[in-house]
């Protein structure tokens, strides 16, 4: 059964920016991106790819696929007889997304949709992975659970879900409360905040299979978990 995953102490951060507004601003960054965070994320993404290990023939999705890099990896690891789906609700990342892909030669294997993750167009139970990568900690804290929710009704049982986002576990240092008041006190500029991943994905029934703590400037968690047989 679901439970609250914010009972805990600190509390986490609400999201201050509505979803036009973080649309708007991810189209007005998509060309710089790359510049702005890619150095950075990129290790944990990979960190959590290794933890996915999607499999030739899989149908794997990511939520917030941003400029393409972890879609062209996932269009790899299936292979022509596999399938990847993305939904971000940027529709300049999804055209930065496309042409990376064309470039690579594997645009057929990637399906790309502009939209809101809380409601995926996807049936139920249809999907073998999940990828999620600095992007369920944009959602506001009422919205966590019920994309968690939808993850788990497109996940086939013995599904795999991978986030890796930006983590509160743990010691809470300056870096990081300096980080939260900037998200506090500029969201156009820091608009996402650390969460409880772990707990989040635990709440909304998966079973956690493995966790790891990353850092960039704040603690990442990378969680694996599984939607029950």
């Amino acid at each position: 059964m679901s439970k609250d995953f914010n009972d805990q102490e600190p509390k986490i951060l609400r999201v201050f920016q509505s979803k036009d507004q973080v649309k708007a601003y991810y189209n007005k960054i998509a060309k710089a991106y790359d510049l702005l965070a890619e150095h950075a994320e990129q290790p944990m993404r990979a960190k959590g790819l290794t933890r996915l290990a999607a499999r030739r023939g899989e149908r794997i999705l990511e939520i917030g696929f941003g400029t393409g890099h972890c879609l062209v990896e996932l269009a790899r690891a299936v292979g022509p007889q596999g399938k990847v789906h993305g939904i971000d609700i940027s529709d300049a990342m999804m055209s930065r997304s496309s042409e990376l892909l064309h470039e690579e030669g594997l645009a057929e294997r990637v399906e790309l949709i502009c939209g809101d993750a809380e409601h995926m167009p996807y049936p139920d139970g249809s999907l073998d992975g999940m990828f999620t990568s600095f992007t369920l900690e944009l959602f506001d804290t009422p919205a966590i659970p019920a994309l968690l929710a939808e993850c788990r009704r497109v996940l086939r049982p013995g599904g795999r879900l991978v986030v890796v986002a930006l983590s509160k576990e743990g010691k809470q240092g300056l870096i990081l409360k300096a980080y939260e008041w900037s998200h506090e006190h500029f969201p156009n500029l820091m608009d996402c905040r650390p969460i409880y991943v772990r707990r989040a994905v635990e709440a909304a029934g998966f079973g956690i299979e493995a966790t790891e703590i990353g850092r960039m400037w704040v603690p990442v968690e990378i969680v694996l978990a599984v939607k029950p047989s």
